[in-house]
C-alpha cells in the first residue's frame, strides 16, 4: 500500500494520487444532488463549477482499439484512438486522455491526459510516446466530479495483478452504497469520480470467485454490474485485453467495429480480414480510421477483445419486469448524425421526428427552416411531410464560442446575435416554420425570432422536435434544475408569447418514441425500450441515493 501526503494508506495508487490530500483540503468539488428535495432542488456539478449554461451539456465518450496478429503491430494504435476521440469530441470538451499497452507486461501503461480539446492535448510528440498494441481513450464532460486534472480519464490503478485502466461514460445511480462498500474494504479513493470508484471496485475479487490461475476479470466485472445496475458504458484494459461493457439497461451507447485493410472497399464485413478491433460510444469515427461498424454491444454484455478477435464472455440480465432504457436523447440531441443506433442512422431518426412533428402540429406557411445545425434533419422531415419547401434562413458563424461562457442573460442574448445572421432574401415577407431539436432554458430562441422579424419575416412559428424537458437526469447528462427548465414555468402558448413567436408546439412523448422506432431494423418489445426520464420523470433505476460527501 502507498501512503499519501495526508497520512492515509490506499490499496491502489492512481495516476492522480495527490488528489486524496486535495480532497482533505476541500479543493475537489463534490457532486451535489439532493433526492430528498426532488424535484425542485437538484443541484448539478455544472452549477458548482460556476458555469452559465443555456442548455443541456453532453456526457462523455469512450474509445478502445486493439491490433490483431503478431506484436508489435504495424497499426498506429495511439493515433487511431486519438482520431476516434476527435470524432467523439461533441460528447465532451473539458478533458481527454489515452492509455496504451504493449500487451507484454501488466506492470506499465503509457499514459497521456490533459484539460481542454483533444487537438490541444495530443500533438505528434505525445502520440509518439504512447507506444502500444492496444489502448483506450476518453473525452470528458463532467457530471459527477469537478472539471479538474485529477478527474481526467482513463483512470489507471495498480493492482496485485498489474495495472488496470478504465474509461467510463455515464453516472452511477447508486454510487453512495458502492462507495461505502469500497471504503469498508479499506480502499482509499482519491477523487469523487464514479470512474475511479468503478476501477477500485474491480480491484478486489468477489468472495465466491476462485482465482488460483490469476485474476478473473469477467467475473469481477460481472460482480460490479450486479452491484451497480446503471448507468455506464465502460472500456477496461488489462495487459493484453480490452473489455467492453454496457449496463444491463443499455442506457448509454457502445458499439463494436472491425479495422480492415485500406483497399477493402465495400466487401461484406464478414468476409474482410480483421487487422484489429475498435469499440466506441458512437460509430461516427469508424470510417476515418479504416474501421467498419459491426454491431452494438448488447445491454448487459461483456465483450473481451484480444489479438485473436472478440468474444462475448458474459451477459448480465436485468430483472424480468424491467425494460431496456436506452437514452432517447441520444437520438434527439447528443449523438452525431452519422452514428448508428439500433440498426439505423441517427440522421434518419431525426428526419422521422420532423415528419411526426408535421403530422402532430401542421401549419399553413411559406417555408420550413431550422436552427442550424441542431434542427436541420428534423426540419427536412417536417418539410417533406408537410409539402412545404425547405430553405435556410440563418447563417451560423462557426468562430463564435458557445453562449454558456457569457456571464449574464443580456450578454448571452447578444451572443446569439453574434452567432447567427439572417438570410434576409429568404426571410423577407415569409411565414416561417422554424424547427429546433429542443428548448431547455428558452434563452436563445427569443433573440433568434427577433433576428428573423428584423430581417422581414411576417410570421415565425416554432416547432420543437422533442417533448418539453421537465426533469433532471441522474445518468450522465447535465440537465439544469427543474426551476431552470422553461417548460416547468410556461406551457407552449405562454412560451410562444414569452419568446415572441406566433405559435409554438412540441413533439409528443409518444410521437418521439414512434419516430425513433420507424426505421429500426427490428422492433423487439423485449429488447427495446427508452429512458424518457427527463421528459416524464419515470427513472428506470429509481432516484439516486443521497450522497454523504
Amino acid at each position: 500500500m502507498a501512503q499519501s501526503d495526508c497520512g492515509k494508506f490506499c490499496d491502489a495508487a492512481t495516476s492522480n494520487a495527490e488528489s486524496c490530500c486535495q480532497r482533505q483540503a476541500g479543493t475537489v468539488s463534490r457532486r451535489n444532488t439532493s433526492p430528498k428535495a426532488f424535484p425542485d432542488k437538484i443541484y448539478k456539478s455544472v452549477q458548482a463549477k460556476g458555469e452559465d449554461v443555456t442548455g443541456m451539456t453532453c456526457e462523455c465518450g469512450v474509445f478502445g482499439a486493439i491490433a490483431c496478429g503478431e506484436y508489435p503491430t504495424q497499426l498506429d494504435i495511439a493515433q487511431m484512438i486519438c482520431l476516434g476521440l476527435v470524432a467523439l469530441q461533441h460528447r465532451g470538451q473539458e478533458s481527454a486522455g489515452i492509455v496504451t499497452s504493449l500487451g507484454k507486461s501488466s506492470k506499465n501503461f503509457s499514459v497521456h491526459k490533459g484539460m481542454g480539446m483533444i487537438s490541444n492535448i495530443f500533438n505528434d510528440e505525445a502520440i509518439r510516446k504512447l507506444k502500444g498494441n492496444l489502448g483506450i481513450g476518453h473525452t470528458r464532460y463532467s457530471t459527477a466530479a469537478a472539471s479538474e486534472v485529477v478527474n481526467c480519464q482513463p483512470f489507471v490503478v495498480h493492482t496485485a495483478h498489474g495495472a488496470l485502466a478504465i474509461a467510463h461514460n455515464g453516472e452511477l445511480v447508486n454510487c453512495e452504497s458502492l462507495r461505502r462498500e469500497v471504503l469498508e474494504r479499506g480502499v482509499g479513493l482519491s477523487t469523487h469520480s464514479d470512474s475511479e470508484l468503478i476501477a477500485q471496485s474491480l480491484c478486489c475479487a468477489p468472495e465466491d470467485v476462485s482465482e488460483h490461475d490469476g485474476p478473473n476479470w469477467p467475473a469481477r466485472i460481472r460482480h460490479f454490474m450486479t452491484l451497480a445496475p446503471l448507468s455506464y458504458s465502460l472500456v477496461v484494459m488489462h495487459k493484453d485485453k480490452i473489455y467492453a461493457v454496457r449496463d444491463s439497461y443499455g442506457n448509454r451507447p457502445l458499439c463494436l467495429g472491425k479495422i480492415v485493410a485500406y483497399d477493402a472497399g465495400h466487401a461484406n464485413i464478414q468476409d474482410q480480414v480483421a487487422e484489429g478491433w475498435v469499440v466506441s460510444s458512437e460509430s461516427c469515427g469508424f470510417l476515418s480510421i479504416g474501421a467498419r461498424y459491426v454491431r452494438e454491444v448488447e445491454p448487459g454484455e461483456i465483450i473481451e477483445l484480444s489479438r485473436n478477435g472478440y468474444r462475448t464472455v458474459d451477459i448480465v440480465e436485468r430483472p424480468d419486469y424491467k425494460r431496456m432504457a436506452f437514452c432517447i436523447f441520444e437520438y434527439v440531441y447528443f449523438a452525431r448524425s452519422d452514428s448508428m443506433f439500433e440498426g439505423q442512422m441517427v440522421y434518419s431518426a431525426r428526419l422521422q421526428c420532423g415528419r411526426q412533428l408535421a403530422r402532430e402540429s401542421p401549419l399553413d406557411a411559406d417555408l420550413v427552416s431550422s436552427v442550424p445545425e441542431s434542427g436541420t434533419a428534423a426540419a427536412h422531415g417536417y418539410a417533406r411531410e408537410s409539402g412545404l419547401p425547405f430553405a435556410e434562413v440563418l447563417c451560423k458563424n462557426r468562430y463564435v464560442g458557445r453562449t454558456f461562457i457569457q456571464p449574464s442573460n443580456h450578454l448571452r442574448q447578444l451572443g446569439v446575435a453574434k452567432k447567427f445572421g439572417a438570410l434576409a432574401q429568404n426571410v423577407e415577407g415569409k411565414r416561417i416554420v422554424l424547427i429546433d431539436d429542443s428548448i431547455v432554458r428558452g434563452n436563445t430562441i427569443g433573440p433568434i425570432i427577433k433576428l428573423l422579424r428584423d430581417a422581414g419575416a411576417t410570421e415565425v412559428h416554432i416547432r420543437i422536435a422533442s417533448p418539453p424537458l421537465q426533469y433532471p437526469c441522474y445518468m450522465g447528462i447535465n440537465i439544469p434544475t427543474r426551476e431552470e427548465l422553461i417548460a416547468n414555468k410556461l406551457n407552449a402558448g405562454q412560451l410562444a408569447n414569452h419568446v415572441g413567436a406566433d405559435s409554438l408546439a412540441y413533439l409528443s412523448v409518444e410521437g418521439l418514441v414512434t419516430a425513433v422506432q420507424m426505421n429500426k431494423s427490428h422492433v423487439n418489445p423485449v429488447k427495446s425500450g427508452y429512458c424518457t426520464a427527463c421528459l416524464t420523470g419515470e427513472y428506470p433505476g429509481g432516484l439516486p441515493e443521497e450522497l454523504s460527501w
